[in-house]
């Protein structure tokens, strides 16, 4: 089995991962960058405010593609491989990512892979009437990404004073966010109000450079950045890209959610908690599938709701405990089986299949 990071940072949480598991199965870690000197240059002068690069190592190392029987990956673009390229021997598996409802992970995309691992029955219902994927490259297998829960969530250093802990988490996407209109009012909120503690742990790609861009409805604009006054606040933390943002720490600590479109929402409900939702773009949401998560916990349109939408959560929280409950269970299915072994036995039993067809 081959593992391939594409770059230094990547290549540590990946063996940071492997660390954690008591058996390690024999791996040879390649990183693949851009080859071409076109590529490279491309990359130096344009990956700090559009993600050039990625499409550059696919193109860049077709060589190393063409020696693969099975391509296993997260995102999207690596269809290109057989789209693009004319890799068609190669079997593409699709492992997603978060278990959300936004339309874009369930758009055509997906139907270019032999085989997309699903976490829960909803998901898979939307891959086949939304995306049209054919029901028998779906396999539902939980969410991998839980089996690495501890048996105890972590308690944090910002948490010794006892007080509520909110996890302001909000998106990347400019059209979708409520970072750009509203974040630093709700950080200003919170360094106003020390009876709540909060962490401010937005998507990773947020302030990963001076343009947050995306491919979903080709937009770009420069995300406020926190004032150092705020980031001092003693009871705030902010996380602009470490593993915990990624991890579960931070939905596993936090007493209740704040955020707009993140699928991490679905993460944080493994414990059913209060949540509360900004609607600053002022979306119709009630009956858009898109949205489904935000019955899970009030809806608000302004940060100016905030103060008395915290005080009712937890008041209020019983009579939204039983839809977190089933959104939850519709997007990540619980077996008996660890996720990451049903999920292990899905790609071996489409290898095997492929490998009969040849």
């Amino acid at each position: 089995m081959v593992l391939a990071t594409t770059n230094a940072r990547l290549r540590t949480e990946v063996e940071r991962l492997i660390a954690l598991q008591s058996a390690r199965p024999p791996l040879t870690m390649v990183e693949l960058r851009p080859r071409r000197w076109t590529s490279r240059l491309a990359s130096a002068l344009l990956e700090r405010w559009l993600p050039v690069a990625k499409l550059a190592v696919t193109r860049d190392n077709l060589d190393f593609f063409r020696t693969l029987d099975a391509l296993v990956v997260a995102e999207k673009s690596s269809a290109l491989l057989k789209t693009r390229y004319g890799l068609t021997h190669l079997t593409l598996i699709h492992t997603r990512h978060g278990a959300g409802d936004r339309a874009i992970g369930f758009n055509a995309a997906s139907t270019a892979f032999d085989l997309v691992l699903v976490s829960g029955p909803t998901i898979l219902e939307r891959l086949v009437a939304d995306a049209g994927v054919p029901r028998e490259r779906l396999a539902l297998v939980g969410y991998p990404k839980l089996d690495l829960l501890p048996a105890t969530p972590r308690t944090l250093p910002l948490q010794s004073n006892g007080r509520p802990t909110v996890l302001y988490n909000p998106h990347v996407s400019p059209h979708l966010s409520s970072w750009y209109e509203d974040g630093l009012k709700v950080v200003e909120w919170f360094a106003g109000h020390p009876e709540y503690n909060l962490i401010v742990a937005p998507h990773v790609m947020l302030f990963e450079r001076p343009l947050a861009v995306t491919i979903d409805r080709l937009t770009a604009r420069r995300p406020p950045r926190i004032p150092e006054r705020l980031r001092q606040a003693p009871n705030i933390l902010v996380d602009e890209g470490s593993a915990a943002s990624t991890d579960m720490t931070y939905t596993q600590a936090a007493d209740l959610y704040l955020g707009d479109v993140s699928s991490q929402v679905i993460e944080f409900l493994a414990i059913p908690r209060p949540c509360i939702f900004l609607n600053n773009h002022h979306v119709e949401w009630r009956d858009d599938p898109n949205y489904a998560f935000w019955h899970a916990g009030e809806v608000i349109d302004d940060v100016a709701e905030l103060g008395p939408a915290l005080e009712r959560a937890w008041r209020e929280h019983p009579r939204y405990r039983p839809v977190q409950e089933r959104l939850f269970a519709e997007r990540i299915e619980r077996g008996d089986r660890p996720a990451s072994e049903r999920a292990a036995d899905a790609i071996l039993d489409r290898l095997g299949r492929a490998a009969e067809a040849r």
